[in-house]
This record gives C-alpha cells, sequence and structure tokens, in this order.
C-alpha cells in the first residue's frame, strides 16, 4: 500500500470521524431542547395544578369557615334565646314573690287586727263572766229559798237526770253503731266476694266414663281388633281400658272409670292409627311412649296451676297430683279449676282480711289432692289430702285446711282462721249458681224432696222451690199458723231438709202468712 493510499484512508476516517460527532452535537442539542420543553411543559402543569388545588382548598376552608360561622350563629341565638327565657321565668318569679311579700305583710296586718279584736272581745268575756257568775249565784240563793233545798241536793238531782238520759242515749249510740256495723260488714263481705268471684275464670266439664275417638274409615276398626282379636285384647292388657267397637261409622269408644288411663289410651290409640303399624309389639311400644307424655304434661298442669295462683315451693309429688286433678272432675266440675277458683278466691278474702295470703292459698289449691289418689280404704279425700301434705313437707296450717276444706263442721281436730277461709272459698266455688251440674232426674228429684218436705208440715197451703232450689218459700194458712208458729216452723222445715236432702251451699226457707179481707161495693 502506498503512502498516498494510507493518507487517504486517513483523511476518509478523520472525515467520517468529524462527520459524526457533527451530527451527534445536532442530535444533543435537538434532545436538549426537546427535554428542556417537556419540562417546562410539565413544571407549567404542575403550577396549574396547584393553582387549581389551592383554589380548592380555598373554597373548602372558606365553606367550612362559612358552616362553623352559621352553627355558631345558630348556637349563639338559642343561648340567647334560653338566656332570655330564664330572665323572663326569673322576671315571673320575683313578680310572684313581691305579690306573695305583699300577700304576707296584709295577712299580718290582718292577724294583728284580729288578735287585737280578740284581746278586747276576751276582756269583755271576763267582765261578762263575772257579772254571770254573780247572777248565778243570786239565783242559786232565791232557788234555795223557794224550793227548800241546798245547792248540792240540787245538782245531785240534776246529775241523776243528766246520767239517765245519758244512759238512754248511749242506749240508742251504741244500737246505732251495732245495726251501722252489721250493714257495713255485710256490704263489705258481699264487696269481697264479688271481687273474689269476679278475678276468677270458670269452666265446666261433662263427666262421663267414655272417650270417643275418630276413625279415617271403618276399614281402621279391623285392623284395631287385628287377627283373632289379638290387638284389641293387647290394647285392652297395656292400658286397662276396654275398647267398644259397635256399628257407628267412623268411631270407636274408649270405657274405663280411670281418666288418666282413658286419656292414655286415647292419646295411644290415635297415634297408632296416624301412624298405621298396629301389632302388640307397637302398641306396647306407643303406650309406654304415651304414659310418659301424659305424665309430663300432668307436671306441667300441675306447675302451671301452682304458678297461676302465685305459689312457688310445692313438692314435685303434690304438683304431679294436683296435674292429675286435670283428668278428674266432679259435678260437672273440674277438680283442678275448681281448686284453682278456691285458691284465688281464698287468696282475694284472706288479703282483704288482713291475713298471710300464701298458707290459705296453699291450702285451698291441695284440698283436692285426696281425690287424686286412688283409695283402697275407707280413709275420705280429705283425710288422704291433709296425709299428703303431712307427707312431703307442708305445714299444720296448710294441712288443717286442706282437713277442714269441704267439712268446716267435722269434730277431732282445732278449727283455725285459716281452714275457715278456705272452707268459705270452697263453698262459694261450688255454691255459685252454674259452679256444679247435675243429671235432670236428680235435679228433679231434689226440687221434688224440697217441697215434699216442706207440705208435709200441718197448716201448709203450697210450696215453691226456687232458684234451682236454693230457696223454697211456703205459703200456710193464716188461721191455722200464727207469727210466732211461722218462726218455729222455718225453724223446722230447714232442720228437716238440712237432715234428709244433699244439698250444694244453703237453701233459704221462707213463710209467707197472709190474711186478705174483700169485700165489694154495690
Amino acid at each position: 500500500m502506498t503512502i498516498t493510499a494510507i493518507v487517504l484512508i486517513v483523511a476518509a476516517l478523520g472525515a467520517g470521524i468529524l462527520t459524526g460527532w457533527l451530527l451527534r452535537q445536532k442530535i444533543g442539542r435537538e434532545r436538549s431542547a426537546h427535554a428542556e420543553a417537556t419540562a417546562r411543559h410539565l413544571v407549567a402543569e404542575a403550577t396549574q395544578e396547584a393553582e387549581n388545588l389551592k383554589q380548592a382548598k380555598l373554597l373548602e376552608v372558606r365553606d367550612e369557615l362559612f358552616q362553623k360561622r352559621q352553627d355558631l350563629e345558630q348556637e349563639i341565638k338559642s343561648r340567647r334565646q334560653q338566656i332570655q327565657k330564664q330572665e323572663s321565668q326569673l322576671a315571673a318569679r320575683e313578680t310572684s314573690l313581691d305579690r306573695k311579700v305583699d300577700l304576707l305583710n296584709q295577712k299580718k296586718q290582718e292577724l294583728a287586727k284580729l288578735e287585737e279584736n280578740l284581746r278586747s272581745r276576751e276582756a269583755s268575756f271576763k267582765l261578762q263572766a263575772q257579772e254571770l257568775d254573780r247572777l248565778i249565784a243570786e239565783e242559786n240563793k232565791k232557788l234555795e229559798q223557794i224550793s227548800g233545798l241546798t245547792n248540792e241536793e240540787a245538782k245531785r238531782i240534776q246529775l241523776n237526770n243528766f246520767l239517765e238520759l245519758a244512759k238512754q242515749e248511749a242506749a240508742q249510740t251504741v244500737k246505732e253503731i251495732k245495726d251501722h256495723a252489721r250493714m257495713v260488714a255485710s256490704r263489705e263481705a258481699k264487696d269481697i266476694l264479688v271481687q273474689a268471684i269476679q278475678r276468677t275464670n270458670i269452666s265446666h266439664v261433662v263427666e262421663s266414663t267414655v272417650s270417643v275417638v275418630r276413625l279415617p274409615n271403618d276399614d281402621m276398626k279391623g285392623r284395631i281388633i287385628g287377627r283373632e282379636g289379638r290387638n284389641i285384647r293387647s290394647f285392652e292388657a297395656v292400658t286397662g281400658i276396654e275398647v267398644l267397637i259397635d256399628d257407628t261409622p267412623d268411631v270407636v269408644m274408649l270405657s274405663g272409670f280411670d281418666p288418666v288411663r282413658r286419656e292414655v289410651a286415647k292419646l295411644s290409640l290415635e297415634k297408632l292409627i296416624t301412624d298405621g303399624r298396629i301389632h302388640p309389639g307397637r302398641i306396647e311400644e306407643v303406650v309406654e311412649k304415651t304414659r310418659s307424655e301424659v305424665e309430663e304434661l300432668i307436671r306441667e298442669a300441675g306447675e302451671q296451676a301452682m304458678l297461676e295462683v302465685g305459689l312457688h315451693g310445692l313438692h314435685v309429688e303434690l304438683i304431679r297430683l294436683l296435674g292429675k286433678l286435670k283428668y278428674r272432675s266432679s259435678e260437672g266440675q273440674n277438680l283442678l279449676q275448681h281448686s284453682i277458683e278456691t285458691a284465688l278466691i281464698a287468696g282475694v278474702i284472706s288479703a282483704e282480711v288482713g291475713l298471710e295470703t300464701q298458707v290459705v292459698k296453699r291450702g285451698a289449691l291441695l284440698h283436692e289432692i285426696g281425690a287424686a289418689v286412688e283409695r283402697e280404704t275407707d280413709t275420705s279425700a280429705a283425710e288422704m289430702g291433709a296425709a299428703l301434705a303431712r307427707r312431703y313437707g307442708e305445714n299444720e296450717a296448710v294441712e288443717n285446711a286442706i282437713l277442714f276444706a269441704n267439712n268446716p263442721n267435722r269434730n277431732g281436730q282445732m278449727l283455725t282462721v285459716a281452714s275457715i277461709l278456705v272452707a268459705t272459698a270452697n263453698e262459694i266455688s261450688l255454691s255459685r249458681p252454674g259452679a256444679q251440674k247435675e243429671t235432670l232426674a236428680n235435679y228433679f228429684q231434689r226440687m221434688s224432696a224440697l217441697e215434699t218436705i216442706s207440705n208435709s208440715f200441718p197448716g201448709v197451703i203450697r210450696t215453691y222451690a226456687l232458684q234451682a232450689g236454693r230457696e223454697i218459700r211456703v205459703i200456710v194458712e193464716h188461721t191455722k199458723v200464727d207469727d210466732a208458729r211461722a218462726e218455729q216452723m222455718a225453724v223446722d222445715i230447714a232442720r228437716k231438709i238440712q237432715q234428709n236432702v244433699h244439698y250444694p251451699g244453703q237453701i233459704r226457707v221462707t213463710i209467707v202468712r197472709e190474711y186478705r179481707a174483700v169485700d165489694f161495693a154495690k
């Protein structure tokens, strides 16, 4: 290679390098200018955004300040109104106090005038009293001279006259007080009894030894009987209740004297009919389960009765026996409802007369529990109930109340006030109209017996039994029965009825004796 070529190559390289450097410088200047323009644009945008934020914040602050100013002005206005109201009240109080002060001053002046007037009148009375004493002394001397009696003798005669008059007035006053006391006591007793009865809720049941179970169809009777009667025999053996199946469509009857067993049998049969599986094994299973359910229902009924009358703390066994009364009735009256009613009435009466209500309520609520027990001896229900109460922790007052609730006239034990109240409440519950139901035949028999007894007495014209047998009105001949005999006849008829007729409550015997004189004007 020649020197010239080398020089040319070097020159070309130098020119290329120079050209590249110049191009790079130009490009750098353009990039720098673009970057500066971009930076200026970003700065301008940031400045504008900052200005916008500044303006927004200023507006927000101004709005907040404006709202706070309004709230403050409203609060100041409200406080000013309160202050003005308080100032008005204070001004009114000051005015009222000023009036009261003026009134007090006026009263003081009036009292001062009255005191002065009283002092002057007292002085005048003293002078008049002295003058009267002088005149009385002169009159006494004149009377002694005229009557020939000394002053002491005249005083003694006058005192005796005053004593006799005072005795007469005292006797009349005592009679008036007694009459008023009887009238008030009778009225208050009626009010107490009415109040007690109004607070009770009464229900009735119809006594029956048969329960009816409805069947979906007559084919179910065959399934209840079972093959060769196995199902019905098993059911009767497990429940102790007789199953009566006759031609009555879609009905099966359960007969038994024990209402609890009958209820267990009824519920069990209804479950078996609903379930559809009826065979001896299933029957025993359902009856056992139902018996437990009925026991639970009995316990719940006892607890509900206890809570309804406001009692607590009864023994579990007493609660169970109380619940069993739900399934027992007497003459159309459910014994559990009757016990609750008696307890409520006894509680009201005891509260009115100021006695301890808890003891009276316990005795009244438990007075029929002896009827919930199957008695195998001649022990009465009252004696059985008293024994159960004693066994399960009730005190002697409750036991005594149970013993005398149905027979307050029995002998052998002291009758307490609580027992009297329980017996009274029991009598009210039993004897009020509609409390007990009886068959029509028994009703006619009792009414006829009452009229027959009254008609058996000499001088009786006819007898009417009124108010469902609670009053007997006897009409007698006035020529054969005088007034004294009429009073004795009422006593004799009442005694004979008491000896020969059983009845709830009491029967009023009224003797009617009248004389009629008739003539005609022609």
